[in-house]
């Protein structure tokens, strides 16, 4: 197979690409060149929100192209309309985001989706650029096109911080306030697990939208917090407080505790997807430890602290903040 990935240094992209390279598969990345592809892929140089960015592109051919674009659905739009005619096919990775707030439980890949435009630019948020997106691939490539709809993403590379985040809480020791209730269910999908799926699922033809998440239930916040401290090999004791107790704190959960959102509409949304029909065509989730293990030895080998994405807020809970609720905690 010949696989174009437009990016493909960063988190998703950089899965995407390892995973085709051990496949074999030859390899294009274009990208504008500031940080390195991985080895064995051919890189292309191209700026995609420059005036003839995309010039690198007018030749060449390939089987499939993979694009995680997540800004301007225009620049979606023109990167595929120059490449549908020496493509075989296109796969969007999207976001759940794209449903109408809030999807109830259960919610499937026919659940309303926002209005949005292949023309819209970058003034939209981010589920009308992704819906946008995905209306830009399907314009260009019709039955050729794959919609990944990606939940909570997670493992190396990450460049949110949202496990790094609670990994390098646990590694500091010490009290550590964890968010309940502890079997909570989770959903997420390891990126490396995503790309596999997408590749995969690409190479099959498949088309349309597919919500790829974890099964409900996949892990639990205990369990996944549990993990964290298990790995770190770090002093760390989880001091477990009730959502209304979070609430009343004025922590807010997702940004301040990455991961966790308590039960309710949003949690809904976020974590009781329905995603029988991944599951159905192979998606295949690796277990929570293997991530989180995975995840600490890919943050312990890097020289500095783990890149994080430039237009995203920090995520993570003040210190302060926390040790004020831990100290109202007492000793329970």
């Amino acid at each position: 197979m010949r696989l174009l990935m437009l990016g493909g240094t960063g988190f998703v992209g950089r899965c995407v690409v390892e995973a085709a390279l051990a496949r074999g598969w030859a390899v294009t990345v274009a990208h504008r060149g500031r940080r390195p592809a991985p080895a064995g892929a051919r890189v292309v140089v191209v700026d995609r929100s420059a005036a003839d960015g995309l010039a690198g592109l007018r030749t060449g051919e390939w089987d499939l192209a993979v694009d995680t674009w997540s800004g301007a659905p225009s620049t979606v739009r023109d990167a595929a309309r120059l490449l549908r005619d020496r493509v075989g096919h296109l796969t969007y990775v999207s976001s759940r985001s794209v449903y109408v707030f809030a999807p109830p439980a259960d919610a499937d890949e026919d659940a309303e989706v926002v209005d949005a435009s292949a023309d819209d630019g970058a003034d939209v948020d981010y589920a009308r650029a992704k819906r946008g997106g995905e209306l830009a691939a399907v314009d260009a490539f019709g039955d050729r096109a794959l919609l990944a709809r990606a939940g909570l993403i997670l493992g190396p590379y990450e460049d949110v911080g949202r496990l790094p985040w609670w990994l390098t809480r646990m590694a500091r020791g010490g009290d550590v306030l964890a968010p309940g209730p502890r079997d909570l269910p989770l959903q997420y999908v390891d990126a490396r697990d995503l790309a596999v799926w997408a590749l995969d699922a690409a190479a099959a033809g498949l088309s349309g939208p597919y919500n790829v998440v974890s099964p409900l239930g996949h892990t639990t916040m205990g369990e996944l917090l549990d993990t964290c401290v298990r790995v770190t090999g770090a002093d760390a004791r989880l001091r477990w407080a009730d959502p209304q107790t979070i609430a009343d704190a004025g922590i807010a959960p997702w940004t301040e505790l990455p991961v966790w959102l308590p039960p309710g509409e949003l949690y809904d949304a976020l974590h009781r997807g329905d995603v029988s029909r991944a599951v159905a065509t192979g998606l295949r989730c690796r277990p929570v430890a293997e991530t989180v293990a995975d995840t600490w030895a890919w943050l312990r080998g890097l020289d500095g602290p783990a890149p994080l994405r430039a237009d995203l807020p920090p995520v993570g809970l003040d210190p302060r903040r926390e040790a004020d609720l831990l100290a109202r905690l007492g000793d329970s």
